[in-house]
């Protein structure tokens, strides 16, 4: 069903009351804490620290998932498990956070959710970060990953890969790196709020507008980190990269978010190289908000969407013509 994965689909509802408040919250505590602390080395390992103590916290899951720690190589990962998964198949998750904070932890109310709405495994990956390690390293800790489930036996085709913020650029950037080394490429991936564009080029939509991330602090983070490179390099930033032979993409924003315009631009050149894309665009929606799934209903509808994305990835292809769709 290949035209019902090419498609943008901008949901059309009243936005709840609960993502009224939390874009209240943020909008008063993250943005104006990440403009303070987001301006030397220092802020970012004060940033970094709190939310690690955060992490000594057990956060809750429904009793039929199950979390399992993992070790070996450079890096450590969780599986994730909700229901009864087909481990034939797996979703590898990679988290956001800058590249510089949070963890597999941090992000299990995306996780259990992925697990249960994709009937599989998650293996979220707790990939090395700056400041200590730079983009190169996560990247090769990502391709690890992905190989180390093909030597395992999983089949490309039974894997599919997402990930939010940083987390949907090393998704992205793993992508290009996969098909540019010859080797095979999952079956389809999940970019949720991704951050493309680590280039110099300046931020104007919604620099206003988004409640939770500062654009200034998110240019100050990019040159901080493409420090020496070529930051329009597609591994760097990924809105450059040429996306033909990639599997299927599901690109997730919300409207007034400082990055929603990398995700558009992602999903444009992957269609021109004959990707099909489901492109969402949620109103009002604040970055990576399906992370607030235990108390904001959007949040919790956004899984549905991708059930139904990997659901017609499933189905037999048929031709697409991209449309535009309103869902609720």
């Amino acid at each position: 069903m290949q035209q019902e994965i090419d498609v943008d689909v901008h949901p059309r509802y009243p936005v709840s009351w609960q993502a009224s408040v939390f874009n209240g919250l943020l909008r008063g505590t993250t943005k104006p804490a990440s403009a303070l602390l987001l301006r030397h080395g220092l802020g970012l390992t004060v940033l970094a620290r709190l939310v690690e103590m955060g992490e000594r916290l057990p956060l809750p899951v429904p009793s039929g998932v199950s979390i399992a720690k993992e070790g070996g190589g450079a890096c450590r990962s969780e599986w994730v498990r909700a229901g009864e998964p087909d481990e034939g198949k797996v979703v590898l998750y990679f988290h956001g956070g800058g590249y510089f904070f949070c963890s597999p932890a941090t992000h299990r109310p995306i996780t259990w959710r992925l697990s249960a709405m994709a009937r599989r495994p998650v293996l979220a990956v707790d990939y090395r970060q700056g400041p200590v390690h730079s983009l190169a390293h996560s990247l090769t800790d990502a391709l690890d990953a992905y190989e180390n489930l093909l030597d395992r036996g999983y089949d490309p085709s039974g894997i599919v890969v997402a990930g939010d913020s940083a987390g949907g650029h090393l998704t992205l950037a793993m992508l290009l790196a996969l098909r540019d080394r010859g080797m095979p490429v999952p079956s389809a991936a999940i970019c949720l709020s991704p951050w493309a564009d680590l280039s110099d080029v300046r931020r104007r939509a919604n620099r206003w507008a988004d409640p939770s991330l500062s654009a200034s602090r998110v240019e100050w983070l990019a040159r901080r980190w493409t420090a020496g490179l070529d930051c329009r390099d597609p591994l760097v930033s990924p809105v450059y990269g040429d996306y033909l032979g990639l599997p299927p993409l599901m690109i997730v924003t919300g409207s007034t978010e400082v990055l929603r315009d990398e995700g558009r631009r992602v999903a444009l050149r992957a269609r021109e190289a004959g990707v099909p894309v489901t492109y969402e665009e949620w109103p009002r929606m604040p970055h990576v908000f399906p992370i607030l799934a235990d108390v904001v209903p959007e949040a919790r509808l956004v899984f549905r969407h991708i059930a139904r994305f990997l659901t017609a990835v499933s189905a037999p292809a048929e031709p697409s013509a991209g449309q535009a769709t309103d869902a609720a």
